[in-house]
């Protein structure tokens, strides 16, 4: 991966962590920069220990002792972000203090602009200890204090990478939500959150096989879609909404699928029709593709190429169902471009770390909605 350099700090080495609401781990990525060019030297990737898995995805919704456990649980994410660090410091033969900082994004709990707060379990302070590392986190804050939505925040790192002068291009992320970036030739990127990613795919695959996700969607893929289903998820009003938009699992969560499911005779529990169970997988595939297709229908009609990055791009079931509600438009992965799909936004949160110690806008106003270009994330010193 490279993309042009930007003024700013000057040229060091930064780590980016991301652990989405896939919750399917953390990846690290090491890069190189500003100039000549960025240069990505290293990924690394951990899962989750399953008890801190299951703790984070608990998180999300209203609980006993909260204050305690998102504690406790910060503490287990920075000693897997610490993991991550030292994997990719011994992969590349890099010393901490040749690191100018870590970008460490934390893992949202909870996510409520509306409310003027977002919420991301972290311990920046545990990692720089563990690592000998500044660490810069807790990103969404001030966008979200200037009224923005906290979110997304990778648009202006996509155009750096993606964008290009001769067409249009979208970026979909699809993680446990799906994000898109609009980046048109000589005009600032667009972006909002479209809908659920994996995060109700997986949900429902792990009820019913008890598999975390559905391996590039091949169990999903002998499903049917019912049309009908189909348009009782396409109702929900957050697909109306205007941009600037974000959404995450106080949405699309376990009380959303089952209220969808539940008009449907079907529960959260195992159905004995196999092929009922592979129909649902189906359609809720369907619902990701069709909702992000009809976001770029509406804001990005002039798109040629959408590229497709994060977990989701590694089911080939969702890249064939893209496909086909996109005629005429290339769709394919951000390997393509130089970047593996597990690491673009990693590499982001590299990126923004830097903005940060550059003083450098790492928000697009025109995008969270804030009032103006903010920098971003709070430093905490190795």
């Amino acid at each position: 991966m490279s993309l042009a350099a930007t003024s700013g700090a000057d040229d060091g080495l930064y780590i980016g962590l991301m652990s989405g609401t896939s919750l399917d781990g953390v990846d690290g990525v090491l890069l190189r920069g500003p100039s000549p060019q960025w240069m990505t030297l290293g990924h690394a990737h951990r899962p989750f220990p399953h008890e801190l898995r299951q703790e984070l995805l608990a998180l999300n919704t209203p609980g006993d002792n909260e204050l305690h456990r998102s504690a406790v649980a910060a503490q287990g994410l920075a000693e897997v972000y610490a993991e991550v660090v030292h994997a990719l410091l011994a992969a590349a033969q890099v010393s901490p203090s040749d690191v100018r900082a870590i970008g460490a994004h934390g893992q949202t709990v909870r996510h409520r602009p509306d409310l003027g707060y977002t919420w991301q379990i972290n311990a920046p302070a545990t990692l720089a200890e563990h690592t000998g590392i500044a660490v810069v986190a807790d990103f969404r804050s001030r966008d979200v204090a200037a009224g923005g939505q906290g979110a997304p925040l990778v648009p202006a790192f996509h155009q750096a990478i993606f964008g290009r002068e001769d067409r249009s291009v979208v970026v979909l992320n699809v993680g446990g939500m799906a994000n898109l970036s609009i980046l048109r030739p000589g005009l600032p990127p667009l972006g909002f959150d479209c809908g659920p990613g994996n995060c109700l795919l997986d949900m429902w695959c792990e009820w019913q096989t008890g598999h975390a996700f559905d391996a590039n969607g091949e169990w999903g893929a002998a499903g049917h879609v019912r049309e009908d289903w189909l348009a009782d998820a396409l109702s929900e009003p957050y697909f109306k909404l205007p941009p600037p938009k974000s959404t995450g699992r106080d949405l699309f969560n376990a009380d959303w699928l089952n209220q969808w499911l539940g008009p449907h005779g079907l529960t959260d529990g195992p159905v004995s029709d196999g092929q009922m169970a592979r129909d649902v997988q189906a359609t809720l595939c369907e619902l990701t593709a069709r909702s992000a297709a009809l976001a770029i229908h509406d804001h990005a009609p002039d798109a040629v190429e959408v590229v497709v990055c994060g977990g989701g791009a590694l089911n080939g079931d969702l890249l064939r169902r893209l496909g086909e509600q996109l005629p005429g438009v290339r769709v394919g992965r951000s390997d393509a471009h130089g970047l593996d799909v597990m690491q673009v936004e990693a590499a982001a949160f590299a990126w923004l770390a830097w903005c940060h110690l550059s003083a450098q806008a790492g928000n697009v106003a025109g995008v969270t909605g804030a009032r103006g270009a903010r920098v971003l994330g709070a430093l905490y010193p190795a």
